[in-house]
């Protein structure tokens, strides 16, 4: 260990062992005293030496470790003259001379040496047939690749094949031998597809990690450090790129919305909804009034009227953005659904069934269908025409306006009792329940379709995991609901906090994963019917109400002012020429 068998210095066979070497230079490593950079004698430790010292401050790390996992990072980001010169000078070499041993007949190709080198080394009779396959099926490649069949043949019969292992792929690499025999290329996978240094890497996930400091081992323990920091901060909300290394990270109350950065007026009535788009840069808000108002979300955060959309004949309950947030669908009390243009504001179709009103809409994940519940308590899918492609008829909805696909189609979620949800399968034509103790007045998806978020009567929200079988995970209490419906949402960084609204006027917001109660924002002079977090902006959150107003809430340092924003909209008002059908 630490001896040398050229006398040549490390900093020159690393420079010589660029290119097929690359991050697995094999260096010797020589401890005779050598000249630092000014030419002064700079004596070299033994590797012996310092083997069971410890750094750090709670003297838990191993230095020798440290070192060469430090040293691993350099070779891996090109650095080999500074990676050679930190085995130099430490006296650790980032592997024993048997193990470089190996590393230089696996790279030269002397696969039947190092074989015998890797039996040698002393490793478990699993690891080494594990490794040996890999060592010898790159020999069977190489030796067809020279059309040396016969040789190849025989490292299949009389060396890979006495393993035991692996003898689905053994059969694999006999149709390769046959194939090629025929010159016809196999259906088994391309041949030699691997050079020697992919051959090492993968001998290095299977060889143990004191033998082979794993690629990008120092990378891995700097991002766990950073997960178990974030994962510790109790109101993060801080998008990773904003994350740094040269101090520990710790998010305040200040990185969740808090203050009042515009209120926004342009309805005449109560404000029932409101939902940004996936992309962030619209907002929708649908009123007691009848109209639609889409907002338009600005570089700089201001947000500004872009179009009025007027049509429907009843109070407009609901909104809900096409999956590339270019269409946009309302849905009027009982009445109709309406599809809209976002750019211009023209009303694209009319939904309607004749008999029923329309109580809720959303989109199918692909763009090309629209789903409804229906006042008959059944659920519709129509084709963007107006053709209506399926239709679940029973009790499957009541008449409240939620409803919900999960993304990959497969899943149609409505409240379907009083006190019950609906997971309807449409693939394996069954249906689940997720049943309370108390009515449920609405509830949201989880962006990632694994969880529902479930507002009661009783002023609690239940956040229930709907993977397997479904169960409640967390509660939360605090905002105040007796008379209207009141809407929940999740939000910020990774969907990691839950708001609400209150008729209390106020909007709630906890921490998800604990149900702590971190703020309640006052500023509206009425309840707080609905509230939406920007997804592409964790610091933006909006929240509707029966004062007429959107409150924009933002970071303390955003002191955007409402009226510059309103002033510069360039907002019109719509009516729908669109067809009935």
């Amino acid at each position: 260990m630490g001896g040398t068998e050229n006398g040549e210095p490390p900093l020159k066979r690393a420079k010589e062992s660029l290119g097929e070497l690359n991050n697995f230079s094999v260096n010797s490593f020589c401890f005779e005293p050598t000249s630092n950079s000014l030419g002064d004698p700079m004596p070299r430790p033994l590797p012996s030496q310092g083997d069971g010292d410890l750094v750090g401050t709670k003297g838990v790390i191993r230095k020798q470790e440290f070192i060469k996992i430090i040293t691993r990072a350099l070779y891996s980001l090109g650095y080999d003259k500074t990676g050679a010169l930190l085995e130099e000078e430490s006296g650790i070499p980032l592997r024993s001379s048997i193990v470089s041993l190996f590393v230089r007949q696996v790279l030269d190709g002397k696969w039947d040496e190092s074989v015998a080198t890797l039996r040698e080394i002393g490793l478990s009779d699993e690891t080494v047939k594990s490794a040996f396959f890999v060592i010898l099926e790159q020999k069977f490649f190489e030796l067809l690749q020279q059309e040396k069949t016969m040789a190849a043949l025989n490292t299949l019969r009389n060396e890979i094949a006495p393993l035991h292992i692996n003898m689905k792929r053994v059969h694999e690499l006999a149709a390769c031998i046959i194939s090629h025999s025929l010159g016809v290329v196999s259906s088994h996978g391309n041949l030699y597809v691997h050079s020697r240094s992919q051959i090492l890497e993968k001998l290095e996930t299977l060889l143990p990690a004191a033998m082979f400091v794993p690629e990008r081992r120092l990378e891995h323990l700097v991002e766990q450090a950073l997960d178990v920091q974030r994962d510790s901060c109790v109101f993060h909300n801080t998008l990773d790129s904003e994350l740094s290394l040269y101090s520990d990270h710790q998010c305040g109350r200040n990185r969740i919305p808090s203050q009042t950065s515009q209120i926004l007026q342009a309805h005449n009535d109560e404000v029932w909804y409101l939902e940004f788009s996936h992309n962030g840069k619209y907002l929708a808000s649908a009123s007691k009034d009848q109209s639609t108002v889409i907002w338009e979300v600005k570089e700089n955060g201001a947000v500004c009227l872009r179009h009025t959309l007027i049509g429907h004949k009843k109070p407009v309950l609901t909104v809900s953005w096409s999956p590339d947030d270019n269409q946009l669908l309302t849905c009027g009390q009982e009445e109709v659904i309406r599809r809209w243009d976002v750019h211009s504001g023209e009303c694209l179709h009319v939904y309607e069934k004749s008999g029923a009103g329309l109580i809720s809409c959303g989109w199918f994940p692909d763009g090309k269908g629209v789903l409804s519940g229906i006042t008959d308590k059944s659920i519709c899918l129509w084709g963007l025409d107006g053709r209506e492609l399926e239709c679940w008829k029973g009790q499957r909805i009541l008449k409240i306006s939620d409803m919900a696909i999960t993304s990959d189609g497969k899943k149609v979620i409505s409240i379907c009792r009083e006190s019950a949800i609906l997971l309807l399968d449409r693939e394996a034509k069954f249906e689940r329940l997720i049943e309370e103790d108390q009515v449920i007045t609405s509830f949201s998806l989880s962006n990632d379709s694994k969880f529902l978020l479930v507002n009661l009567i009783n002023q609690e929200i239940h956040l229930w995991s709907i993977e397997g079988d479904p169960k409640v995970i967390s509660k939360y209490k605090g905002h105040k609901r007796t008379r209207f419906v009141i809407r929940s949402c999740f939000g910020g960084f990774g969907q990691a906090f839950i708001a609400s609204g209150s008729e209390d006027s106020q909007v709630f917001i906890w921490h998800r994963s604990t149900g702590e109660l971190l703020l309640a924002l006052p500023g509206h002079s009425g309840a707080v019917n609905c509230v939406s977090w920007n997804p592409a902006d964790p610091h933006m959150l909006a929240s509707a109400s029966d004062d007429r107003t959107i409150r924009i809430w933002g970071l303390d340092r955003m002191n955007l002012k409402c009226k510059d924003a309103l002033s510069s909209s360039n907002g019109f008002v719509h009516h729908s020429c669109g067809k009935r059908r």
